[in-house]
């Protein structure tokens, strides 16, 4: 458990995929680099960049003509920094020079924790402000919540189980816990 915030134990959080772009600066020949990154994929008719996925970190990332860069699938902005900087490696042995340092931009933070019991979605969809909840059981089983501070949504689950989605940062994640457990303790949801 994380630090108790107003006596809430606060569930720990693991982060299941970070989504960040960059911009290497230089227009990228995608037909070359495809040619020297072993294992690429591009196929302009299906989609327009070239899909290259590193073993370590296991993240794909996604390269474009006009130099934008998309890694996906890293557990840590440490291992979106390390695949852009092999990614950079390796177009740079296909004869591309980077002009700069790519400044890495976080798009999205997809977290997972669980409040340590199962919860009442019924209840807790009528217990928390409603213009910020979703809840059609019928169309998706859990409830969605949106913070506003953090900007984040929730995904509330009957086993307790909770994803966060929109968070830039981990800190973003943390707020976000503090907040939807000190709320659910509050309207005596969880305990």
């Amino acid at each position: 458990m994380n630090k108790p915030v107003q006596g809430v134990p606060i569930p720990k959080y693991k982060i299941q995929n970070v989504v960040a772009s960059t911009s290497l600066g230089t227009e990228l020949d995608l037909p070359a680099i495809a040619i020297s990154l072993d294992g690429s994929e591009y196929n302009p008719e299906h989609f327009p960049g070239l899909i290259y996925r590193l073993k370590e970190p296991k993240v794909a990332t996604l390269l474009f003509h006009s130099g934008k860069v998309v890694c996906t699938g890293a557990k840590s902005l440490d291992q979106v920094k390390l695949a852009i900087k092999k990614v950079t490696k390796e177009i740079e042995k296909a004869g591309i020079h980077i002009k700069n340092e790519p400044e890495i931009t976080v798009q999205n933070i997809v977290s997972t924790f669980h409040l340590g019991q199962k919860i009442n979605l019924n209840a807790i969809a009528i217990s928390l402000s409603l213009e910020k909840v979703e809840y059609e059981p019928e169309q998706f089983p859990g409830l969605v919540y949106r913070l506003d501070v953090p900007k984040v949504v929730l995904l509330l689950f009957g086993s307790g189980k909770v994803v966060c989605t929109g968070a830039r940062k981990p800190q973003d994640v943390e707020d976000a816990i503090d907040k939807i457990t000190v709320e659910l303790r509050a309207a005596g949801q969880v305990y």
